[in-house]
């Protein structure tokens, strides 16, 4: 049986200075450029958790050298892109939707499976698309085969990415190095999660690719070379919020530094969610401080472009004063669980009244009790959990370890925080 970890009460007011790792979707993205880049980059504080792990563990098995430097950093040399190999992608979506581009690149056989969970997420928008830029793949979900010619035609494609943002993410980081570039079209309903694509295509301009973004739902890049990169990775500000919530959810006050003033990540927006909530947010050269009100406002949110706060927003919801709506999210039902059946089930089971809509939840506040929270092998679902447990007696979350997907020690940042021991 998987183990309970009882979620630490609040004994008041959280405050304190919570330090973030760095970002996971930055991270992950520079590995890629960087194995692609026409030199040796370095990336200094990048994110270490089991997502970033898998990834530079993959790209290894294609044959880049990635090497700790003596600061923390990653050091990364590229080199030719050879098979055979075998992905592990874990539960890691960069993972499953970023190397296969590249494994097309290599000359070889190239394996992909990961963890049961991800066995069931959507991947079929990026292997056809590959199919039609002329990448011969095996298999249209996880496990599959990526059998490598060492080079692929690129051209344009059209693909429906309404199920998630990574489909185009994956195909634009490893098209400067198709022959001819890529050209993709997006056909159906509005992408999720917008600012990760811009995040993307910042990234690539900054490295030197010529990227045109100009015409909405479509991406065109120019083959060429990509510059190696010279990185300081961002905290993660998803990451984060789980513990500036802790002080929305005490009336506390809780201060992340190194908040960037101008970012890409997606993150960014808890500033104006927890302002709409009542708390006060301020940025500035110190870091981010949230400082909690003394009762949660409902809140009716688009969450479309930042799906990733759901479950931390639902939490806070939970413990708000009106009934809230989260709106704009079908497209969670995809991904490392049915965050939205998962988010029902999960606050249900402790007494809240939650409703499915066709794209998102209606939360009604409800005196809240102690029980198990799973998780379902998902870190926000877990992260969500020990947010309520700060209010709620008796809340066990279940495989609070799956937060090591992007936290490398949530369970001892969260002690820290409380001013405790893990």
């Amino acid at each position: 049986m998987t183990q309970l970890w009882p979620a630490p009460v609040a004994a008041g007011a959280v405050r304190a200075t919570v330090p973030v790792p760095g970002s996971k979707s930055i991270t992950n993205r520079a590995l890629v450029l960087a194995a692609l880049a026409d030199g040796p980059s370095t990336l200094r504080a990048p994110l270490r958790s089991r997502d970033t792990e898998l990834m530079a563990g993959a790209l290894r098995s294609l044959g880049v050298a990635i090497q700790d430097g003596p600061d923390g950093s990653w050091q990364v040399t590229p080199a030719a892109l050879r098979g055979p190999a075998e992905v592990d992608c874990g539960l890691a979506g960069t993972v499953m939707r970023f190397v296969p581009p590249i494994a097309a690149l290599a000359s070889g056989r190239i394996t992909f499976d990961g963890d049961p969970h991800a066995r069931k997420r959507p991947l079929g928008a990026v292997l056809d698309a590959l199919r039609a830029l002329g990448a011969d793949i095996d298999g249209d979900a996880l496990p599959f085969q990526v059998n490598g010619a060492g080079k692929l035609p690129g051209g344009a494609v059209t693909i429906d990415a309404s199920a998630s943002s990574q489909f185009v993410s994956g195909l634009l980081l490893s098209a400067p190095r198709f022959e001819q570039g890529v050209v993709v079209r997006h056909a159906g309903e509005p992408v999720p999660s917008l600012p990760h694509i811009e995040m993307t295509v910042s990234m690539l301009r900054a490295a030197g690719v010529e990227v045109d973004d100009q015409e909405p739902d479509t991406w065109r890049v120019a083959p060429g070379p990509i510059r190696a990169l010279d990185l300081d990775v961002e905290p993660d500000l998803s990451n984060a919020t789980p513990f500036l919530a802790a002080a929305a959810a005490t009336g506390g006050a809780v201060t992340v530094p190194g908040w960037p003033t101008r970012t890409t990540q997606a993150g960014d927006a808890i500033r104006d969610i927890l302002a709409q909530m009542g708390a006060q947010v301020e940025l500035t050269g110190d870091g981010l401080t949230v400082t909690g009100p003394a009762e949660l406002n409902a809140v009716d949110l688009d969450l479309h472009d930042v799906g990733e706060l759901t479950p931390t927003v639902a939490a806070l919801a939970a413990l708000a004063t009106g009934r809230s709506r989260l709106r704009g999210v079908a497209h969670l039902r995809g991904h490392e669980t049915d965050r939205l059946a998962a988010l029902q089930t999960e606050l249900t089971k402790l007494g809240g009244a939650v409703e499915q809509t066709e794209d998102g939840l209606v939360i009604e506040p409800r005196p809240l009790h102690g029980g198990n929270w799973h998780s379902y092998a998902d870190h926000r679902m877990a992260t969500a959990g020990a947010i309520l447990g700060l209010r709620v007696p008796g809340v066990l979350v279940e495989d609070i370890a799956t937060t090591g997907k992007t936290i490398p020690d949530f369970p001892g940042m969260w002690a820290a925080m409380l001013g405790g021991d893990a």
